[in-house]
């Protein structure tokens, strides 16, 4: 709907300005659109789909506009080989040259490293922290935790609900959650633990992290109530640590509603 690709069933909506359901059009010029399977070309070569883009927004000359994004991607030497072959990590570069060659104001990317290996996602994202520095506006879709702390802002949705929004450290914050690692010294395992923890009322989120346990509550005393008979058992340890961004992830979508219905 942001892009003018979709009109709304019903509300209204601006995007850079723009009434997404009479403006569509100049959207579509001004918003690039990074889907979350590759939607380019695939036989058609590196090259070929950035000189078509270029040609579609009408730029002045296609084919250096294409050769100048090869260039600053590092796509170098892949300019002949075809879309379809490249890998994920390439085809994801490709991506993200063709949706930023005709210099757009605002950036949608939709899961743009599903799929793909550390080291491209470290390098997309250096791209990206580049591209935004120099003034375009990035709103990226995720469920990666360490890639939204990458951002300089989050939001939180579920089924439909904005449920928070702010810096990292301010929806850690509005969370109130008080943490604690639980952590086994015999090796022994900790599923019946969480069973137990979970059950116990001023315990709002149990998650499993790693070898360790997460465990945290929105009511300190009442936590530290229902932690108090465990830190008693041998091979157990409870140390308190910093509620974490996939933590306060996990508690609101303990509490959304599923409104499918």
């Amino acid at each position: 709907m942001l892009t003018g690709l979709l009109t709304p069933d019903e509300g209204e909506g601006t995007c850079l300005g723009y009434d997404i359901r009479r403006d569509a059009r100049q959207i579509k010029r001004h918003v690039g659109y990074m889907t979350q399977h590759f939607s380019l070309y695939q036989d058609l070569s590196v090259r070929e789909n950035l000189e078509f883009v270029a040609r579609v927004f009408g730029l002045a000359n296609p084919a250096k506009a294409a050769r100048q994004m090869v260039e600053r991607l590092g796509l170098a030497g892949r300019e002949e080989q075809l879309a379809g072959e490249l890998s994920g990590g390439w085809k994801q570069r490709l991506s993200l040259g063709a949706c930023t060659l005709p210099n757009p104001q605002l950036l949608l990317l939709d899961e743009p490293t599903a799929g793909v290996d550390p080291k491209a996602r470290r390098e997309f994202w250096n791209e990206i922290h580049t591209l935004a520095a120099q003034g375009l506006t990035v709103l990226v879709s995720t469920h990666y935790m360490d890639e939204a702390e990458r951002c300089h802002e989050i939001a939180y949705i579920a089924y439909g609900e904005l449920l928070a929004r702010g810096t990292v450290d301010e929806v850690i914050a509005s969370s109130h959650l008080t943490t604690y690692t639980v952590t086994s010294t015999n090796g022994g395992s900790l599923t019946k633990l969480a069973e137990e923890l979970a059950a116990r009322p001023g315990i709002d989120m149990v998650a499993p992290f790693g070898a360790n346990l997460h465990v945290s509550g929105r009511d300190e005393a009442a936590l530290e109530a229902a932690i108090a008979p465990y830190r008693k058992r041998p091979g157990l340890v409870f140390a308190r640590s910093h509620a974490s961004l996939e933590d306060v992830f996990i508690d609101l979508l303990a509490k959304a509603q599923d409104n499918f219905q």
